[in-house]
C-alpha cells in the first residue's frame, strides 16, 4: 500500500484514489421509491399476515382440522373486523370451527372444532365475530 502524502487538496481526492467505490445496488433500487411508497407496501404486506401460534398449530394437527382457502380468507376477514371494533382477544367462529385470536398480533392462539366446544364456554376474550 502506498503511503499517503500531503499532495492532496481534499479528502475527496484521497477517497477517490485509495477507497474502492462500493455502491450498494440494493440501496440504489430502494432510492427510486419514496419513503411513503415503501411504508405503504410494507404495511399492506403485514395486513394479511395471520399467524398461528405453536399451540394453535398443534391443536389443528391433533384435531385433523385443515382450513380451506375460503375459510382462511373468512378467518382473516373476521380478524380484520375484530380489529376495526377494537377487540384485543377475539373468538372467531367459522362454520363449525372456533378460533381464539390475539387481534393486535394477528395470531391464532388456539383452534377448536365442534366436538371440543361442546360446553360453549370461552374465557379471556373481549369480543366475538361469527362469520
Amino acid at each position: 500500500m502506498e503511503k499517503i502524502t500531503n499532495r492532496f487538496a481534499s479528502i475527496e481526492q484521497v477517497a477517490g484514489r485509495y477507497l474502492k467505490n462500493t455502491e450498494n445496488t440494493a440501496s440504489v433500487k430502494e432510492a427510486q421509491f419514496s419513503f411513503e411508497e415503501i411504508l405503504r407496501q410494507k404495511q399492506s404486506e403485514n395486513i394479511s399476515e395471520l399467524k398461528f401460534s405453536k399451540h394453535a398449530s398443534m391443536r389443528l394437527e391433533e384435531r385433523n382440522i385443515s382450513l380451506t382457502v375460503e375459510q382462511n380468507a373468512r378467518l382473516e376477514s373476521g380478524v380484520a373486523k375484530a380489529s376495526e371494533k377494537g377487540i384485543k382477544d377475539s373468538l372467531v367462529m367459522i362454520d363449525s370451527l372456533a378460533f381464539i385470536v390475539n387481534v393486535p398480533n394477528k395470531t391464532v392462539v388456539t383452534a377448536m372444532d365442534q366436538t371440543e366446544k361442546q360446553d360453549n364456554i370461552f374465557t379471556n376474550i373481549d369480543g366475538a365475530v361469527i362469520m
